[in-house]
C-alpha cells in the first residue's frame, strides 16, 4: 500500500534509526571519516522524507530504505575496511567465513554496494513509476538498473573527487579500497547485480500478478 504521510510505524523505524546513529557516534574508528559518511546518511534520510510526502511509497519500501541506512552506518563506525563482522561470525557460530570463501580482504563494503541494488531497487522503482506512469514492468526494469548502474558510478567519482583533498591514508580510510586497483569496479558490478536480481523478483511477480490476456 502506498502512503504519503508518516505515521506511528514510520516514526519508530525512524526513531531507531536516529538512534543508531547516535549509537554509533560513540568513539567512531576515525571521526572525520565517519562524519563524511554521515552526512550522506542525513542525505539520503532527507530524500526519503520528501520522496514519500511528494509521490508515497509503501512502508516495506521505506523499511528497505532504512535497511540499507544501517548497514551503512555500521559502516561508517569501522570505516568500512574494519568491520568484524568475520569476528562476530567466529563468536557467534565458530564459523571462519573469510576463511572458507578465500577472502583476503575485509568484504564489508561489497556487501554495501550489493545492499544498495538489492534494498533500494523498490524506491527507485517507484519513482520511475510515478515520473514515467505510462511505462511498462520491463521498461522500468531497465530504467532502474540504469540508474543504479549510473548512480553508482557517480558515486565512485564523489569518493575519488573527496580522496584527491585527503592524505594518503585518509583517501584508504575513507574508500576502503584495500589495494585493490579493481575496487570501483567491483563495487559497481555489485551493485548491478544486485538490482538485477531483485529486477528479475519483480518482473516474475508483475508477470503474475497481472497475466497476459488469452
Amino acid at each position: 500500500m502506498i502512503e504519503k504521510k508518516l505515521n506511528l510505524k514510520h516514526y519508530v523505524a525512524l526513531a531507531i534509526v536516529l538512534l543508531f546513529i547516535i549509537i554509533a557516534s560513540i568513539n567512531p574508528l576515525e571521526f572525520e571519516s565517519y562524519l563524511l559518511h554521515q552526512a550522506g546518511t542525513i542525505i539520503m534520510l532527507v530524500v526519503l522524507i520528501v520522496t514519500m510526502r511528494k509521490i508515497g511509497i509503501s512502508f516495506f519500501s521505506f523499511c528497505l530504505y532504512l535497511v540499507f541506512l544501517f548497514i551503512h552506518i555500521i559502516g561508517a563506525h569501522y570505516l568500512y575496511s574494519y568491520v568484524p563482522y568475520n569476528q562476530w561470525i567466529l563468536d557467534l557460530f565458530a564459523f571462519d567465513l573469510n576463511q572458507s570463501m578465500g577472502w583476503s580482504r575485509n568484504m564489508y563494503d561489497r556487501l554495501v554496494h550489493f545492499a544498495y541494488g538489492v534494498l533500494l531497487y523498490p524506491f527507485f522503482y517507484r519513482c520511475f513509476q510515478v515520473w514515467i506512469p505510462s511505462a511498462k514492468p520491463f521498461v522500468l526494469f531497465l530504467l532502474v538498473l540504469q540508474f543504479v548502474m549510473a548512480s553508482s558510478m557517480v558515486y565512485e567519482l564523489l569518493e575519488w573527487g573527496l580522496s584527491i583533498g585527503l592524505s594518503p591514508e585518509d583517501a584508504e580510510n575513507y574508500n576502503g579500497q584495500q589495494g585493490d586497483m579493481w575496487d570501483a569496479h567491483k563495487d559497481m558490478f555489485l551493485a548491478t547485480i544486485g538490482a538485477l536480481l531483485i529486477g528479475i523478483c519483480y518482473l516474475y511477480q508483475t508477470k503474475t500478478a497481472y497475466p497476459p490476456s488469452a
